[in-house]
């Protein structure tokens, strides 16, 4: 009774939006035709995606063509493009969206993936000089922001404006330096965790769950021989539902020590170690801090029983570079 009413306006599905939604329909239904419906994703799909219903995030049903029970699940939108309505329909929204997709013609008979992956054709085993120089756009190399504005630049997107197929679709991009080796540099980090949140979470519903099933953009760069980083790959990627189920056990295990209090295993001179899962725990995750420095803290829910503290360094999911190389980047 105490919530205001906002927006109340029109909404039409523009041509090409629609035509994404049948893509994704298609996708949807030929999963399950081939018996799969057990291995369906929220990140398999743009704008219309398959939400688990039901009791605890999905109760079981049969399929079709598998004997395997898959969870009970419904069309739904993605929340991106709910968001991406509600921003165009919201007369003060200070957001501007620049197009991949500029007509319905340009998607009918291809799709989305398509379009976007031929847009970094023209710079693959380009180096980065290269790639700036046919852009003819002046970029800072050292600032924040260079990878981001680089690849907006290839889609042919303004920097002063959000891509709106990506936002519309939940895509979030990432960026990877690949070594000789074709392992990453880095571990591939995730926004900070709430420890107050993740005790009191069910996996169906969790933030980590969540990230897991995002459609992820991944451009690959690459240290040719004279170091010099180049265009390698670009793939749109999302975690497969067997790799989701085994990431499971990380946070699992993260609830579980932050529930018990147990997050400091002993302290040596001013180093703390923990018992977070760390690499060897698992081959997908691990968690290890995403702070400024050890005094960048979150509330904890329960007292550490070694620190007696009721605050600890912020966390994060790191997905470990060795999976990066061996299950995404390869295939």
């Amino acid at each position: 009774m105490d919530l205001y009413i906002k927006i109340v306006d029109e909404w039409k599905f523009p041509d090409t939006d629609f035509e994404i939604i049948k893509s994704d329909w298609n996708s949807i239904n030929e999963k399950i035709k081939q018996g799969k419906a057990h291995e369906i994703s929220e990140g398999d799909t743009f704008y219309l995606g398959a939400s688990t219903k039901g009791a605890k995030g999905g109760s079981q049903r049969s399929q079709p063509f598998n004997k395997i029970q898959a969870k009970q699940r419904a069309y739904s939108f993605k929340q991106g493009y709910l968001n991406h309505i509600i921003a165009t329909l919201n007369k003060d929204s200070q957001i501007n969206y620049g197009k991949i997709i500029s007509s319905k013609n340009e998607i009918k008979n291809r799709t989305i993936q398509e379009i976007v992956l031929d847009r970094f054709k023209p710079y693959i085993n380009k180096t980065i000089n290269d790639i700036i120089g046919d852009l003819n756009y002046n970029l800072n190399k050292n600032a924040k922001g260079f990878y981001t504005s680089l690849t907006k630049l290839m889609l042919g997107i303004s920097l002063d404006k959000e891509i709106e197929e990506f936002d519309k679709a939940g895509i979030k991009l990432k960026t990877i330096r690949l070594k000789s080796n074709n392992l990453p540099k880095e571990d591939i980090s995730f926004p900070t965790f709430s420890f107050l949140e993740i005790v009191d979470e069910e996996w169906e519903n969790s933030f980590f769950k969540e990230i897991l099933e995002t459609k992820y953009l991944f451009v690959f760069y690459k240290y040719d021989e004279n170091n010099e980083l180049k265009l390698n790959k670009v793939k749109f990627w999302n975690m497969p539902q067997k790799d989701i189920i085994e990431a499971k056990k990380v946070w699992n295990k993260v609830k579980k020590i932050v529930a018990n209090g147990d997050i400091v295993r002993e302290v040596k001179g001013k180093i703390r170690y923990t018992n977070f899962p760390n690499k060897d725990f698992n081959k997908i995750a691990h968690v290890r801090p995403h702070a400024l420095n050890a005094s960048d803290t979150l509330p904890l829910p329960f007292r550490d029983r070694v620190t007696k503290k009721m605050e600890y360094t912020k966390q994060s999911f790191w997905l470990n570079n060795s999976y990066v190389r061996d299950t995404i980047y390869p295939n």
